[in-house]
Parts: structure tokens; C-alpha cells; sequence
């Protein structure tokens, strides 16, 4: 999974998307503004270097929260253990998903390096969209990566990235269920809570 994760953290850094036609701002469009923010934080001489990397990086999480939608996530990682959750249980593990998730994503998008990305076009089924993608990497191999969004209001936001046809989603919740089956929801929150603890800046 961490490899996955990388690739997504960084490809969610770099895509620079084509605008979509059309009347109203599609999933790629809304998506190219928030990472053309991502790119001008990267590329801003007052954030770079280790000493303001504290600032650098909430730049990015802000932006982050703008990307993904954690609370869909975060139900669709926990399949059918979500029913289960209290209230106060799921807003607390959204919250802990979340964290882990954007330290993952600010962490790895400083590691662009002028990666060529191509977008051969989305597809829109009413309120749900995947943006397909193909990252080249400097020895010309390509990865093609879906993005899949849901339409919230106004706004496409990403509720799972599927790389070479495996999902990030449909991985965490393997992992996620047999940690639960095996043990408890406790002990899941602890390890999450545990990762999150050796991944502190």
C-alpha cells in the first residue's frame, strides 16, 4: 500500500488538467484549480526550506481538504463496519482517516520532479465522475490512474484513486476489515493512531 499511496499523493500534487467545455466547471476543471494552488505553494520562494516547511505544509492541507472528500472515504474504507460506529466513533475515525491520509499527501508531494502527466478524459455519470490519467515517469513507463469523484453541491471532490486498477479505498478496507475481524475497532484506532504517531513531523 505505501508505494500506492506515494504515487497517489504525488499525482494529486501534479496534475495539471486540461479545462473542461461546456457550461459550468467540470471535475477536471475544479480539480486543475486546486492543484495549480498546490503548484504556487511548491514553487513560492517564501515557503521553501526546511524552516518554514511548518507553514509550507499547511498551505497544502488546507488545499488537501479541498481535494478529498475524507467523510466518503472514510465510509467506504470501513465498508460495512460504518454501520456499527457510533456517531461520536465515526467522526472521531474520519478525523484520524483524514490525518493520516494529508500527512501522507503533504509529505510525498514535495518529491515532484517534473513528471509528465496526460489526460486522455473523464467520464460524468450525474452526480459522479472519474478523471482518467497516465503519469509518465522519467523513463518513459506509463501509469494510468483513475481519479473518482462525487459531486458535493458545487464541487467534484476525490473520494478514491484507483492506480493500475487497484483502488486506495478498497485497499485500506481490506486491511481495515481484517484488523477489525481479527481483533476490534479499538485496536484498528490504535494502530491508526500509532502510525500517525511515528509519521509526526
Amino acid at each position: 500500500m505505501k508505494p500506492a499511496l506515494r504515487l497517489v499523493c504525488l499525482l494529486c500534487a501534479l496534475a495539471v488538467v486540461p479545462a473542461a467545455h461546456g457550461a459550468g466547471p467540470g471535475p477536471t476543471e475544479q480539480l486543475r484549480g486546486a492543484i495549480d494552488r498546490v503548484l504556487r505553494v511548491l514553487e513560492d520562494p517564501a515557503l521553501k526550506g526546511e524552516a518554514r516547511a511548518a507553514d509550507r505544509r499547511h498551505a497544502l492541507r488546507q488545499i488537501a481538504d479541498e481535494i478529498f472528500d475524507f467523510d466518503e472515504m472514510a465510509r467506504r474504507a470501513m465498508g460495512q463496519h460504518w454501520r456499527s460506529l457510533t456517531a461520536a466513533q465515526r467522526t472521531e475515525f474520519v478525523q484520524v482517516f483524514s490525518d493520516l491520509l494529508e500527512r501522507a499527501y503533504t509529505s510525498k508531494i514535495e518529491l515532484y520532479r517534473g513528471e509528465k502527466i496526460q489526460y486522455p478524459g473523464e467520464r460524468v455519470e450525474g452526480d459522479l465522475a472519474t478523471v482518467s490519467t497516465r503519469i509518465v515517469t522519467k523513463n518513459g513507463t506509463e501509469v494510468p490512474v483513475d481519479y473518482r469523484t462525487l459531486r458535493r453541491g458545487d464541487r467534484w471532490r476525490v473520494y478514491d484513486v484507483s492506480i493500475e486498477g487497484v483502488s486506495l479505498v478498497a485497499n485500506y478496507r481490506t486491511q481495515f476489515n481484517s484488523i477489525i475481524r481479527t481483533s476490534s475497532y479499538e485496536e484498528l484506532l490504535k494502530k491508526m493512531r500509532s502510525r500517525l504517531e511515528e509519521t509526526r513531523p
